[in-house]
This record gives structure tokens, sequence and C-alpha cells, in this order.
């Protein structure tokens, strides 16, 4: 239980307590706000309430510091970091997390600020998807009719390109046509040196690009010196911080912009700037390093930033339109606490994935278990983040699916299972987990096959074909065999939710296999195999006959078939419904979801009657498959308070305590992504997004 133990092991890590404000009515108060969110490596947050209430940090809770600063006819305000101290404050008067973007506003002496932090993450388009380059905008205006003069600077610290502060960087200038570039990396450049979770990136380089124009200034300097003198006067150094290379920490050297916008009246005035990461080479799989998706072409970061700027503009407007039809259509499935923890997890989830290219260009895209154990590529993690990507696109879910299939189909794979993952990020050669290729101690054989089956069979249901699993074929049919012998009565053995340990006859697990015999039916069935897609059909219809007498417990079904008096989320029940398997009666989830109601917490529905923490990802599969509105309303109510009110000022923990509200492990993770599984039972709603998929 190599995961469990590390995700115990680093609680008092994970989670940072911070006083909790009372909310104002209607307004949602995020655990964390996204606001540079690419990669597992280039992902920044604020941990606060207000923007300018502490430093910006990574996911791991790494410092980031950037700082934005504002002057209103002389007087200098704060409107993003703690520093300068001797600077005020601009009172922040908004914050609202869309998918794509996070926007908060501010206000003082006569002026309104909207800083947008935009990560064009459009999964229908993955040439925009991949590049690693974050908007931050200034929107700037007189809230009267008296003009102000107004300047805007910003500074993003060397810290974003290391993995400690101690090593050495060196910042330069680049060319470019239309755009100052400023960037900083360490010397050392350590390309894909290390594997691990709690870590940060040191090789690559941080950008900071901004289009030249009249009053616009770029400077590299020491932290305390252009803040203090833009707070002072409006300027930035004449010249560059010449002291290079030396540590990140000595005197914290920084990239930072500034524009002076001279008179602003009514009229909104934007000004715009861009931080982007090139990591050079992203992944190692099976000992060849891959590009990123974006450089798959021989593109280089300064053609990145030309087209990122002349994107803009166009990128502006499709961010907005993508996020305003799709809290409609999230307001519309699930009311509005649904939708605003959909808009919480989008960046999120993608952002703890990585899309590289393989040889040809082709993509590849690989998953971090972000604070649990640093596995590449896990099966049981891409499982529950699947909704998101089977929603918008699922050619990245196929992506993440390749990588695993043609390891799982090599020489190098024993099992007759599938595997558990692919690696420790960034190093996917060969699974770490549990017993890896040598032995199955400790593996998930049940969890996995069943987890590729349903998933396999979801990419041909939402395609109309199963030309995806008939390339590998084989393996596919291998692990449904493996579950036809071993799937109904799961032996001891771990499944997803490992951190509660080992658990042989377990009804979920169960619920899982069968659904996954049910599924490579329908492949059979689609890929033109009807006999046996008749045959797997019948082995499915009667595991699911006998699930029901050894599962039922009276009012609900038992968390393991020999353990009376016991109940659990049966979250896997969902594919039932999305896939239209028909293989269990609806009364079942009927019965079940009227006897969740009578368990729940303050902060949602247990795992199920054993600790009372519980998975928030698969809460929300559990709403899923309530058919009336009113119980998906009291069942998503708890987790959206718990999102609202946890003291753990963290991104979005997966795992937290149901009474309490504290997170009990996990952070940043990308299983955040199946939050959307709601929209796959809506078949109106998913078509409307696959149409755009390319």
């Amino acid at each position: 239980m190599q995961r469990s133990l590390n995700a115990l092991l680093v609680v008092s890590l994970i989670c940072i307590p911070a006083a909790v404000a009372p909310a104002d009515e209607g307004a949602f108060r995020p655990p964390a706000v996204p606001l540079v969110t690419h990669d597992p490596y280039f992902s920044v947050w604020s941990f606060h309430d207000r923007l300018t209430d502490g430093w910006s940090t990574h996911w791991t809770g790494a410092a980031h510091a950037m700082c934005s600063l504002i002057r209103i006819d002389g007087k200098p305000f704060r409107i993003a970091g703690p520093a300068p101290t001797k600077v005020p404050a601009m009172e922040q008067v908004g914050c609202v997390v869309w998918p794509t973007r996070t926007i908060y506003t501010f206000e003082a002496d006569g002026v309104r600020v909207e800083l947008t932090f935009t990560s064009p993450l459009l999964a229908d388009d993955l040439d925009i998807l991949s590049r690693p380059v974050t908007y931050i905008t200034w929107n700037v205006r007189s809230l009267d009719d008296r003009k102000r003069n107004v300047e805007l600077y910003l500074d993003c610290s060397a810290e974003w390109a290391v993995n400690t502060g101690g090593q050495i960087v060196n910042a330069t200038r680049i060319k470019g046509a239309d755009l100052s570039i400023v960037r900083v990396g360490t010397t050392e450049q350590p390309v894909l040196a290390r594997a691990g979770d709690d870590l940060r990136i040191d090789w690559g380089y941080l950008y900071l690009a901004t289009e030249r124009g009249e009053g616009t200034d770029d400077v590299i300097a020491a932290h305390d010196v252009a803040r203090a003198g833009f707070a002072d006067t409006g300027r930035l150094p004449d010249a560059d911080d010449a002291r290079m290379p030396r540590a990140a920490n000595d005197a914290y050297p920084f990239l930072a912009t500034a524009f002076a916008l001279g008179a602003v009246g009514a009229e909104p005035v934007e000004r715009y700037t861009m931080v982007a990461y090139d990591d050079i080479w992203s992944i190692e799989y099976m000992q060849r390093r891959l590009r990123p998706y974006w450089r798959r072409k021989g593109a280089t970061a300064t053609p990145l930033l030309a087209d990122a700027a002349r994107d803009y503009a166009a990128l502006m407007k499709r961010c907005a339109a993508f996020d305003e039809k799709l809290m409609m259509d999230l307001r519309a499935r699930g009311g509005e606490p649904f939708a605003r923890l959909a808009a919480l997890s989008y960046r999120q989830c993608i952002a703890a994935h990585k899309l590289a290219a393989d040889f040809d260009g082709s993509p590849m895209m690989f998953s971090k278990e972000n604070f649990s154990n640093g596995c590449i590529g896990t099966v049981d993690v891409i499982y529950p983040a699947a909704p998101l990507f089977l929603l918008f696109n699922t050619e990245l879910l196929k992506a993440q699916l390749t990588p695993l299939l043609a390891y799982a189909g090599s020489a190098r794979w024993p099992h007759p299972f599938a595997p558990h993952d692919l690696g420790t990020y960034p190093l996917a050669n060969g699974q770490k987990y549990g017993g890896g290729e040598d032995s199955t101690e400790n593996q998930m054989p049940v969890e996995e096959c069943g987890n590729m089956l349903l998933m396999l069979t979801a990419i041909a249901h939402i395609e109309g074909n199963a030309d995806y699993a008939l390339k590998y074929w084989p393996t596919v049919t291998q692990w449904a065999e493996y579950l036809r012998d071993k799937g109904l009565d799961p032996e001891n053995q771990l499944c997803t939710d490992d951190f509660a340990g080992h658990l042989a006859h377990n009804a979920n697990l169960s619920l899982k296999a069968i659904l996954g015999l049910g599924g490579y039916s329908r492949l059979c069935e689609m890929a033109g195999k009807a006999d046996m897609a008749a045959v797997y059909r019948k082995e499915a219809e009667a595991m699911a006959g006998e699930w029901q007498k050894l599962a039922a417990d009276g009012d609900h079904y038992r968390l393991a078939f020999d353990k009376p008096g016991t109940w659990s989320q049966k979250y896997n029940l969902v594919w039932d419904c999305v896939l239209g398997l028909n293989l269990f009666p609806k009364a079942i989830a009927a019965t079940e979801i009227a006897y969740y109601k009578t368990k729940q917490n303050r902060y949602g529905l247990p795992l199920d009657s054993r600790p009372m923490y519980t998975k928030l990802d698969w809460v929300l599969w559990t709403a899923a498959i309530a058919e009336q509105r009113a119980d998906f309303d009291a069942l998503v109510a708890p987790v959206y308070a718990f999102a609202n009110e946890t003291p753990d000022r963290v991104p979005l923990t997966d795992w937290y305590d149901t009474d309490t509200g504290r997170c009990v492990g996990f952070r940043a993770r990308p299983v955040i992504g199946g939050v959307f599984m709601p929209m796959l039972t809506d078949a109106k709603l998913w078509k409307r997004w696959q149409v755009h998929a390319k």
C-alpha cells in the first residue's frame, strides 16, 4: 500500500489550515484559486481569500511568487502578493472562477481593475491546449467621469524555474520581433533527471513576454529594487541586474513588466502580458524522451510566444464563449453548486496531465498522481478523470490509454491483467506500484481490467465504433477473460480506493467487473463479432443476477458480500446508465440513493460504512445515478459546502473527512475530472460537446 502510506505521511504537508471567512450570500470561496495552470510542473495557485493575502504558490505549496502593483495618480496599491508591505492592498471586491479563466476585481480611489488569468485549455484544439502560455490581463476604468493616471506592474520570481531555492539560475533577454521577452532558468538544466511527487521543475525556462509599445517596459531585477522603485516612481530600473548567475533565493531575481496607461476614464483600457514555460523535453517513455506536443513540428519558445500574441484577441473570445456555454449546460444539468464545482475542477484536472508527442507526432498524454505517490499514467487515476475527456474530446482519453495499451501488449508486461501505472512522473519506463512487473503482490487486477474495458467501451459509445479497441484486441480480450473468471467475487485485493486497504468480496469492485464484461460484449457487437457478443452478454447477465443475491442487505446493498450490516457507494453502477448496458434493474440505484440520504454527514456521503472520509469524485458519480433532481441536489450540496468551507487551503482535494471538512490526503489530482460524470448521463448534453471535438 505504497500510495496509501505516502498519502498519510504527507498529510501534515497537504493540509494548510487557515481561518475561513464567512462567504457572502451566493458567493463561492474556492479552497484554492487557479491562476496559471498547464501541467504538473507549470501549475500556480492562490491559497488565499484575497490575492494580496499571500504569495502565489505551486500546487505543492512551494512559493512561486508573483506581484502586481497599480499606481493611481501616483498612489501605489497591491493587487497581487503581500509585498511591498508599505504599499496598501487594493480592495478586492470579486473573484470568479470560470473553466478557463479566473477573474479578480479590485476597486480603490475611483478606479476598478479586473485582473484576469486565462489558461486557454480548449480540449477540442490540441495545438492550443498544449501551449504552455497563460495570459494575464488588466482591464482598467474609472468609476466616474474623472480621468486618472494609471500605471501597472507585474513580476514573477525565478522560483518558478527551480525545485529548491538554492539552485543557481541565469536570467537573460530573448529577441522577438514584436515582443519584449525575458526568461530565467537553471544553469545546470538537469533535464528529466529526477522523478517523484513533491517536486518542481528545474529544467527549461520561464518566460515573460509583452507586446512592444509606448509606455511598456520590462526588466530583470532583484525583488526589492524593482517593486519599491515602481511603487515610488512608476519606473523600472534603467538596466537589468547583471549579477548573474546566482541562486533563486539570493535577493530573489525575477522578471518584471510595467505599463504606463496614461489618463484612464470610463472607457476601459486593457493591457496584457504572457507567462510561459518551455520544458524542451517533457516525458521519458520506455527510455525515450518525448517533446511537448506543441514542439512536435520543431517549434521553439520565440515563435510560440509570437503565435500566442497573434491569437490573443481570438482566444479571449473563444475562452469566454466556451466558459459561458459550459456553465449554462452545467447549470441545466445540476444547478449552480454543481456548475461551480465543475468550473473549479476543469483546469485542475487538465493541469495534472502533460500532453506530449510520440515520435510520429501523435498525442500521448500522461497524468500525475499529485500528492499521492507521484505515479505516471495510473489506470485507476485515468478512470475517475475520464468523464472530462469523454465529454470534451475522446482523442485526449485515447492519448492517455495508448501508452498503457502498448506497454501491456509488450513482452515487458508478464501479467494477465492490466497494469496499474507506467512509472513515476515524469519517467514512464514501466510500472513501479505494488509488485510492478515482478510479482502479483499489491496489484489491482480486477480494478484495472474493469477500468480499461469500461473506458474503451465509453470511447466506442461516444465515437460510434470500436475501431480504437480493435487495435489492441488480443490484450482487451485477455482482460475480459480475466474478469469473467475472477470478477464476480473478487479475492482479497486492492481497488482504486487503496487507502482503505485490502478487501475481499468487494461488492462495488464486483459491479465494475460485471459492467466491464458487459462493455466488452458491446465492443464485440460493434466490431461485428456477434457470437462473442452474445456469449459475453450472457455471462454478464448471469453475474449481474448473482450479484443481486450476494450483495442484498435489506434496504441497501453491502460493502462486501460476506459483511452484513455494511454499505458502500456503488459509484461504478453509473456506467450501466451511461453506456446503456441495462444489466441491473433501475430499482437497485433507487434503493441505494434512498439509503445514502440517511447516511450523509455535514460535508457529504462517506465512501462506505468504515471511516467517515469520502472521495469527492465518487460522490458525483453516485449522484449521477439519481433519477430525481432533488436526490441529485441532496448529494451534491454537502460537497459544495465542503469546497466552500474547508479550512484547508489547497487545490481541491478528492479525499476529505465528511464531518470536519478537513482534507485527509491528496490535492490537485487529475481525478477531479470525475466531477463531470453527471454530464455523461444526459445524451443531449454530451452530444452538444462532442460535435466540436477534433
